[in-house]
């Protein structure tokens, strides 16, 4: 593979000195990787537009610029790192797990950060503030979430194996966001209002947290899928530029997964003003938390059986047409109650659920089939690209979902919003995300190529290209 005399050994567990084979040790690992990381993730996207617009009193507009540029430079960071991963060697502990050790101390404590409020300073201060803590939290993120998304595909290389990741992967960012969505809006608002002094609190104990679980990640994981080589490899970029051009399975995945993710933040935010305005009641978010983190653990035990049957593009599929209708429905019933809209968002989340449990899963197949492109294992490099379209899917929609609410005639110092305003929110929670998962549906099921069969043979044909 190259001048370099490079080969993938798959070793039980020698990376750390033990023979094991995979096991629950190395999904409960991953699991805790994103627990740790949607700790702040999740406390970001669904509660950070409201601190700034509510507690800094920075227009929703000026917050979705801010949003816009920090994920763009985010987009950028991730991928810079994922090539500076892919230049360092394998120790002891692995390639990617030593990373997640190092990053992780500073990335929580500049999550904190990001939520203290020095009280009587000026707009000017408060929205440099915000620019200059949510751009280094973004940084530091890049530095853990790239080293653990690719490590993924070095735990193991068998398919079944990685969608068990896949589904323990997507569970534990569901634990993560039924602490937040359930307890936060108890601890982060006071009498229906954003509160200061407890969005700190809060900050401060899902650091905690989120520590806690990158240590179990870094103890518990194992990568048994190791590059040796003799020398570094040179002169790889222009192969890689030319195989990532050539991977069509990377780009309609890029192209879904950003799309999908626009729709998923962008939902994250307009509903804490669609529950505290349109309805008039925040504590109803930690039921939508509840609930969605229930219809997850409802749809994990089925993901293995279905995806045997029909395959990861198949399954997902059609878990997000049942979402594209269900948000339609809520779109054309503008008068239910908060428990109605409540009880048929349930379905589109257990819907959308089967895409969030399987994508991870899709992202180790376009790195293998990057490797029968091109020869060279970038996992690294790879997982950053995909990383990269996340990260301009977040920024698109920070930046279109504080566009729209201050659009739709949102302002934080009215005690209540105008008719047109309600009407507007209730329009984006529920029409948006209804025409953008209609679109993924279609790049999924007619562009999108890895099919159960395609995916089936890759593993197959990888094998034996190693072999040679």
């Amino acid at each position: 593979m190259g001048q370099a005399a490079r080969k993938l050994v798959e070793e039980t567990g020698a990376t750390n000195g033990v023979s094991r084979k995979f096991g629950m040790r190395d999904k409960l690992g991953y699991l805790f990787g994103d627990f740790g990381n949607d700790f702040f993730f999740i406390l970001v996207s669904s509660f950070l537009m409201v601190y700034y617009t509510d507690v800094f009193h920075i227009n929703a507009a000026t917050v979705g610029t801010l949003f816009l540029v920090a994920r763009l430079w985010d987009a950028v960071a991730d991928v810079t790192w994922g090539r500076f991963i892919d230049t360092r060697k394998s120790g002891k502990n692995g390639k990617f797990k030593p990373w997640i050790f190092r990053m992780s101390f500073p990335l929580v404590i500049s999550g904190v950060l990001m939520f203290v409020h020095i009280p009587g300073m000026t707009e000017g201060f408060y929205l440099a503030y915000a620019f200059v803590s949510y751009i280094i939290w973004g940084t530091l993120y890049s530095t853990v979430n790239i080293p653990y998304g690719s490590m993924a595909s070095v735990i193991t290389s068998d398919p079944v194996e990685r969608t068990s990741l896949s589904t323990f992967r997507a569970l534990g960012g569901a634990l993560a966001g039924l602490i937040i969505n359930v307890v936060g809006p108890l601890i982060l608002f006071v009498d229906n209002k954003a509160d200061s002094d407890r969005f700190l609190m809060g900050a401060i104990i899902f650091g905690i947290l989120s520590i806690s679980c990158y240590m179990a990640c870094y103890k518990l994981s194992t990568e048994r899928i190791v590059t040796l080589e003799t020398e570094k490899p040179k002169g790889n970029l222009g192969q890689t530029v030319k195989g990532l051009m050539k991977n069509k399975p990377l780009i309609w995945l890029l192209a879904s997964a950003l799309i999908f993710l626009v729709c998923f933040m962008l939902m994250g935010a307009v509903n804490v003003y669609l529950f505290k305005d349109y309805f008039g009641t925040a504590a109803a978010l930690s039921i939508v938390g509840f609930l969605g983190t229930a219809t997850t653990f409802i749809a994990m035990p089925m993901v293995k059986p279905l995806v045997a049957r029909f395959g990861k593009k198949e399954v997902a599929a059609a878990g997000v047409l049942l979402a594209a209708a269900v948000y339609a429905l809520l779109y054309f019933l503008p008068n239910l109650s908060a428990t109605q809209f409540i009880s048929l968002l349930t379905v589109a989340m257990f819907g959308y659920g089967f895409f969030n449990l399987v994508v991870w899963a899709f992202v180790t197949d376009v790195i293998d089939y990057h490797e029968y492109l091109t020869g060279l294992r970038e996992d690294g490099t790879v997982y950053s690209i995909y990383s990269f379209a996340r990260k301009v899917g977040q920024a698109i929609a920070g930046g279109v979902g504080g566009f729209a609410i201050a659009a739709v005639g949102y302002d934080s110092t009215r005690e209540a919003q105008t008719q047109g305003a309600l009407d507007g929110i209730h329009a984006l929670a529920t029409l948006v995300p209804a025409i953008i998962l209609l679109i993924v549906f279609l790049i999924l099921t007619f562009l999108y190529p890895l099919n159960k069969k395609r995916t089936i043979q890759l593993a197959v044909d990888l094998a034996e290209k190693r072999k040679g």
